[in-house]
């Protein structure tokens, strides 16, 4: 459900979760998975208290400069002077760089709660150690206002085609709210996306993808488990949703579908 949509229960958890997280969106992710409403408190209320910890943000920026690394690899060209000849202003390209840093940040812990919640509803077991410190203040970047989106029946007739081009060329059934944002500013969504689309379903690409998804389900095993979620739990909260496998089907489509999204955010961060 969008979120000028939710009331009652369900806006307080989209609250709650952005507060938690200190993201200004709430995640296509999150949303998904708060339609099941027993899945969905089974799920943040056990790891509520991991993601208000030091070591959960110690941990997202390590992921963090793991994606870099791993873009650095493909060799992503500036495409600043190219923004410049369309006539950019420094402080426009400064705003799509302010914008990047937000989805740069704040996929992280979308990622993880979507890697908690495969590796539980299939049977693993997340860490024995319950024991974390809290963390103070802010990891994330200031909220920044208006969070605008072009969403598809705003957008022209061309930010469409991309938007088909990028549904189709990612496998996706939707397009994330990161390609929505930085649409924003139509020609540079063009030029960032075209660049982009040439590593896509390479070998390359495909490696660094699945190294970055590897690195994400290291990440979540080994972190502390302080709200002592178990996978009998979520499996439990699940079934009562009327449909397990519906429920698991949701969740390995964002499972999957997030470390290439953070790798291509990355990416269109090297370009800038």
């Amino acid at each position: 459900m969008p979120e000028y949509l939710a009331e009652g229960s369900r806006k307080a958890d989209y609250e709650d979760t952005k507060a938690i997280l200190q993201v200004p969106w709430m995640g296509v992710v999150t949303m998904s998975f708060s339609h099941y409403r027993h899945f969905y408190k089974a799920l943040w209320g056990g790891l509520r208290p991991l993601f208000q910890s030091a070591e959960l943000a110690e941990r997202c920026v390590a992921l963090r400069l793991k994606a870099e690394g791993l873009v650095a690899g493909l060799a992503p060209p500036s495409i600043i002077e190219r923004l410049k000849a369309t006539g950019y202003a420094p402080r426009e390209i400064d705003a799509i760089c302010d914008i990047n840093t937000v989805f740069h940040i704040g996929n992280l812990p979308y990622v993880l709660m979507a890697t908690y919640a495969r590796l539980l509803l299939e049977g693993h077991e997340l860490s024995t150690v319950t024991a974390t410190m809290p963390f103070a203040g802010r990891h994330a970047p200031p909220s920044l206002a208006p969070f605008v989106l072009m969403e598809a029946h705003h957008a022209d007739q061309p930010t469409r085609a991309i938007y088909d081009d990028v549904k189709a060329q990612l496998g996706l059934p939707l397009v994330n709210t990161d390609y929505r944002a930085f649409a924003r500013w139509p020609s540079y969504f063009a030029t960032a996306w075209q660049d982009l689309r040439s590593h896509l379903q390479t070998p390359g690409y495909e490696a660094i993808v699945r190294a970055m998804h590897e690195a994400v389900v290291q990440a979540a095993l080994s972190l502390p488990n302080p709200g002592g979620l178990t996978s009998a739990i979520l499996r439990d909260a699940a079934r009562q949703e009327g449909s397990f496998d519906e429920v698991h089907r949701t969740v390995q489509l964002f499972q999957w579908l997030l470390p290439g999204l953070i790798i291509n955010v990355a990416y269109f961060r090297a370009q800038l």
